[in-house]
C-alpha cells in the first residue's frame, strides 16, 4: 500500500492549534504521512505570539535534504516563513529537489503572515521576497483578503488598483488580480474576513453581525471561477484556519483529487471542524481537527477483550458464567430434575442455534465465514448426540424430547437470536450468538480448572468435558477470529449497537439457566 506523503515547511506553535501541529493533525485525519521542516519556534497560545525564534537557514537546509533525500513527498506544503533568508532557503532547495523528487514541485502555499491574533509573522523584505521567489508557479496559492491586499501592494507598482473587496464580484477581482500579477497556477482567495449577506439577489459584504450570512471562498485557475459558499458561523475558534485548510488541500492533492475537488473538500472540512469546536482556552481557539476520524475505543484483534471488559457488560457476564446453575454442575451437586429438564430445553434450543448459525453462513460472503458457520452447526449435532446420551441415562428418549413444550426462556432466546438474524446484518447475528459460544467455553474451563482434582462421581462432569474439548475451543477460536476481523469495519456508533444485542443475548442466557435452577425447586 502506498501512503501518500506530504513535506510542510513551517513554523511551530506551542499551542498545538495552528503551524506545524495543526498541520501533522490535519494530515493525520486525511490518511497522509506528515513530515516537517521547521522555519520557526513559536511561543504562543490562544492569545497572542509572545516570541519567536527563527530556525538558521542553514539547519532548514539540513531538515529539508534530509527529508526529500529519504521519505521524498507528492506535495510540499508551506506556511510560515519567518525571514528574507528563509525563504532563500526553502526556494533554492526546491528548486535543487524538484528534478529529482517531482513532488517537491507542487506546492501548496499559505502566505502566513499575520496571527489571528494580530501579530506580524512575515516582516516585509520576506514577503518580497516570497513573492519573487516562491509564489510564482505554485499549484496553489491560499490567502486571505488582508494577506492578498498585502501580496498586491508588495508586488505590484499600482498600488490605487488594490481595494478590499465589498462584495462577491470584489472577492472574484482579487483573486483574478493575484494570479494575474503574482503567477501562481491557481489561487483561493479565503472569504473569512469578508462575510455576506443577500441583497437584492446580489452577494454583498455585511455591515452588521446579525447580517452575517455566507462566506464565499474563491478559486481562480487563470480560466474559470469555483465559489465555495457556506453558511456563517460565529465562533471564536479560528486559530490555525489557514495552517488547517492549505494543509487539508496538500492532503487531497497527495491523494490524487482534481484541484477543484480538492479545494471544496478541504473547505467543507475546515468548516465542519470550526461548527464542532469545544471552547476550552481563553483566546481564539482551535478548531476540531478530527471531526472526520472515528476513533474506535479497541485496537484491531481485541474487541471481545474490550467487550467483556465494558462496565456495562462485566455484570452480566459475571452473572451468567458464574450462574448458580453452572456451578451445582461443577460441584456435583445439581438435582437430577433439573439437569434433566436442562438437557430436554438445551437439545431444544440447541435445534434453533443450529438453525441460526445456517442462516449466517447464507449471510456470510466469504468461505471463510461460510466454513466458520458449518464448522459450528456440525459441533452442534455432535453436542447434540451427547444430549440423547445423557438422556437416555436418565430414561429420556429422542421422541421425549422433541414432544416437550418449550420453556418460555427457551422460545424468547432462541427466537430473539433468529430476529436478529433476520433483520440485521451478519455480524450482528454473530453477535448475538456469541454469549452462548464463549460464554459456555469459559465456564467450562472454569468449572474444570476448580474441579479436575475432586470430580469422582460427579454425573455431569462430561458436559463440562464437552465444552473444553478441543473441537469446541476450536469453533471459538474461528467464531471469535471472524468477529475481530469484521469488528474494525464498523463505525463507533455501530459498535454500541452491537454491545447492546451482546448484552441482551447473555441477559437471556442468564434466564434460560435461571429456569433450570427454578425447574429444581419445583
Amino acid at each position: 500500500m502506498t501512503i501518500p506523503r506530504v513535506l510542510v515547511i513551517a513554523g511551530s506553535d506551542s499551542s498545538g492549534g495552528a503551524g506545524l501541529e495543526a498541520d501533522q493533525k490535519v494530515l493525520s485525519a486525511h490518511g497522509v504521512y506528515a513530515q516537517t521542516c521547521t522555519t520557526a519556534l513559536t511561543a504562543q497560545n490562544t492569545l497572542g505570539v509572545t516570541d519567536v525564534h527563527i530556525t538558521p537557514p542553514s539547519f532548514l537546509a539540513k531538515q529539508i535534504d534530509s527529508c526529500l533525500s529519504d521519505i521524498s513527498c507528492d506535495v510540499v506544503k508551506i506556511g510560515m516563513l519567518a525571514s528574507a533568508a528563509t525563504v532563500e532557503t526553502v526556494a533554492d532547495k526546491l528548486a535543487e529537489w524538484k528534478a529529482q523528487v517531482p513532488g517537491a514541485g507542487r506546492v501548496v502555499l499559505d502566505p502566513v503572515m499575520v496571527s489571528t491574533s494580530g501579530h506580524q509573522l512575515l516582516p516585509g523584505d520576506a514577503v518580497r521576497g516570497m513573492l519573487g521567489r516562491l509564489v510564482r508557479g505554485v499549484e496553489i496559492v491560499t490567502p486571505n483578503v488582508p494577506e492578498a491586499v498585502l501580496m498586491l501592494k508588495e508586488g505590484s507598482e499600482a498600488d490605487e488598483e488594490v481595494r478590499s473587496p465589498g462584495d462577491l464580484e470584489g472577492l472574484k477581482a482579487l483573486a483574478s488580480m493575484v494570479h494575474g500579477k503574482l503567477g501562481p497556477k491557481a489561487v483561493l482567495l479565503k472569504g473569512g474576513h469578508v462575510p455576506l449577506c443577500r441583497r437584492e439577489g446580489a452577494l454583498v459584504k455585511a455591515t452588521a453581525e446579525e447580517e452575517r450570512e455566507v462566506m464565499v471562498d474563491v478559486l481562480y485557475d487563470g480560466a474559470t471561477f469555483e465559489l465555495i459558499e457556506s453558511a456563517y458561523v460565529k465562533s471564536r475558534n479560528t486559530h490555525g484556519t489557514g495552517c488547517s485548510l492549505a494543509s487539508a488541500i496538500a492532503a487531497n492533492l497527495a491523494h490524487g483529487l482534481e484541484l477543484k475537488k480538492t479545494v471544496r473538500r478541504a473547505c467543507q472540512y475546515v468548516g465542519v471542524g470550526i461548527r464542532t469546536s469545544v471552547d476550552f482556552s481563553k483566546g481564539s481557539g482551535p478548531i476540531n481537527h478530527f471531526h472526520n476520524v472515528q476513533r474506535m475505543p479497541f485496537v484491531e484483534g481485541r474487541f471481545l477483550e474490550y467487550l467483556l471488559e465494558r462496565e456495562d457488560v462485566k455484570p452480566i457476564w459475571q452473572k451468567y458464567t458464574h450462574h448458580p446453575f453452572a456451578n451445582q454442575m461443577g460441584d456435583g451437586t445439581l438435582p437430577i430434575d433439573a439437569f434433566k429438564e436442562y438437557l430436554v430445553q438445551d437439545y431444544l434450543y440447541l435445534t434453533h442455534f443450529a438453525r441460526t448459525n445456517a442462516l449466517a453462513a447464507y449471510k456470510s460472503t466469504s468461505m471463510d465465514a461460510i466454513t466458520a458457520s458449518a464448522q459450528i452447526v456440525m459441533h452442534i449435532d455432535r453436542e447434540m448426540a451427547l444430549h440423547l446420551d445423557y438422556c437416555k441415562d436418565f430414561g429420556l428418549s429422542k421422541e421425549d424430547i422433541i414432544k416437550h413444550k418449550e420453556s418460555l426462556a427457551c422460545v424468547a432466546y432462541s427466537r430473539y437470536v433468529l430476529d436478529v438474524g433476520q433483520s440485521q446484518d451478519w455480524l450482528a447475528l454473530q453477535i448475538s450468538l456469541a454469549p452462548c459460544l464463549l460464554g459456555y467455553g469459559a465456564a467450562a474451563q472454569r468449572l474444570h480448572a476448580q474441579y479436575v482434582d475432586k470430580h469422582d462421581g460427579n454425573k455431569y462432569w462430561k458436559w463440562i468435558e464437552n465444552y473444553i474439548a478441543d473441537d469446541y475451543q476450536e469453533a471459538v477460536r474461528v467464531g471469535s477470529s471472524l468477529i475481530e476481523k469484521n469488528a474494525m469495519k464498523q463505525s463507533p456508533t455501530r459498535i454500541e449497537e452491537l454491545v447492546q444485542i451482546f448484552i441482551r443475548a447473555t441477559e437471556m442466557e442468564v434466564q434460560f439457566w435461571n429456569f433450570g435452577a427454578h425447574s429444581s425447586k419445583e
